[in-house]
């Protein structure tokens, strides 16, 4: 039988498509390797809206791959930025707890990130005010090697990477079929068919649909939530000095709205978490009947709004009102004022749900003989793509041998 020309096919051009195809450049120089993306340029999701936080991993559970790769993907992207010359910047972060109750959640947190080998260590108010002078808390967890990096750089310059080691980056080529054989998968595409060796899911938002072409059994759907920022008007950037996050709740995925610094220059002030009306809906008014019909009629949608009505209630209220939108900002930093923010981007994250309304809280990624799915890469994605990529690699070796 002949082998096919294309050793591998990677579809999705985000930070975990160009990551993994940077890292198998790398691992098997000489083959041929293809990323197909439906857009006219790379990065155009979740990557392009992303905040560009580098994270330490103190929140993910100990053992988890979320929690394994972060740690040594931040290594591997700081290396990746100073052998780019792409800039970044390790300005810290405080974790901030504001009422009582949530100061036992704190001391769990810091108990986590020490289990995370992350450098890491709880401050009282004074310190909070030495490292953050406008932020307010009775405590905080102080996280000095946490930083900010634009992604969407790091993917030009991965981009470039792959493309010079002889691979493809093909770009407005849509996924319309994946069949597998004995010996090769053929990805078909809105220009043509690609025959090759494997491919590698990283559709991110489609990534269960691209799973579902495959032929796999998927046990989550991708169900999208926007996340809404404001930004800091420049009169106002001085209120913040790095990152300053509110303590999480362990029962929802999301952080709750937080400052971030940005290394191109701003803070930006979000985000909160709601349902978008479209896998690819950044606006309010963005609907894909299509996709909002999935998402609703979903058992695993409908379990997890009736477990978190509450918390959801709340969210839609932020997104109405930027009054409450600007108090639950004001909890960390009270000085803030409406007046001192401006509408800024909003992104879509692609959050894997169960059908059981378990939002899945760490890296899935499923393999079968010839096509290998990501199926849930929320943050620290980006902050872990390179190790990913490598981990990824790993499993695409013994299927070219």
């Amino acid at each position: 039988m002949q082998r096919p020309k294309v050793e591998i096919v990677v579809i999705g051009g985000g930070i975990v498509g160009l990551a993994t195809a940077f890292r198998a450049t790398e691992r098997f120089p000489g083959r041929k390797i293809v990323v197909l993306d439906k857009e006219q340029t790379i990065a155009r999701h979740q990557t392009g809206h992303n905040s560009g936080v580098l994270h330490t991993g103190i929140y993910y559970r100990p053992g988890s791959l979320r929690a394994s790769n972060c740690r040594d993907g931040k290594l591997a992207m700081e290396v990746f930025c100073e052998r780019e010359d792409i800039p970044f910047e390790r300005c810290g972060k405080v974790i901030v707890a504001t009422g009582e109750d949530e100061l036992p959640r704190l001391k769990t947190l810091l108990e986590r990130g020490r289990a995370n080998d992350v450098r890491c260590e709880l401050v009282g108010p004074g310190r909070l005010r030495e490292i953050e002078p406008h932020a307010a808390g009775l405590a905080a967890i102080h996280v000095p090697e946490a930083g900010i990096v634009n992604y969407a750089a790091v993917c030009e310059r991965l981009a470039e990477r792959v493309r010079e080691a002889g691979g493809e980056i093909r770009l407005g080529t849509r996924v319309t079929g994946i069949r597998t054989g004995s010996g090769s998968v053929v990805v078909s595409t809105t220009n043509e068919d690609i025959e090759a060796v494997v491919a590698v899911n990283c559709g991110g938002l489609h990534s269960d649909r691209l799973a579902t072409l495959s032929g796999a059994k998927i046990s989550a759907k991708i169900v999208p939530f926007r996340g809404e920022y404001y930004k800091l008007r420049p009169d106002a950037e001085r209120l913040v000095k790095g990152l300053i996050y509110p303590v999480p709740d362990p029962r929802f995925p999301f952080l709750g709205v937080h400052f971030t610094k940005m290394i191109d220059g701003g803070v930006e002030c979000g985000p909160n978490a709601v349902l978008a009306f479209a896998r690819e809906g950044y606006t309010k008014t963005a609907v894909n009947i299509v996709d909002l019909f999935e998402s609703l009629s979903y058992p695993g949608f409908l379990r997890m709004a009736a477990r978190h009505w509450r918390t959801g209630f709340g969210e839609m209220w932020r997104s109405l009102s930027k009054a409450a939108f600007v108090r639950a900002l004001q909890r960390m930093v009270p000085e803030v004022r409406p007046e001192q923010l401006e509408a800024a981007p909003a992104g879509v994250r692609a959050q894997a749900l169960g059908r059981d309304g378990t939002l899945v809280d760490d890296f899935v990624i499923e393999s079968s003989d010839r096509v290998i799915n990501v199926l849930n890469a929320p943050s620290p994605a980006a902050t872990s793509s390179l190790n990913i990529g490598t981990m990824i690699s790993d499993r695409v070796a013994s299927r070219l041998e």
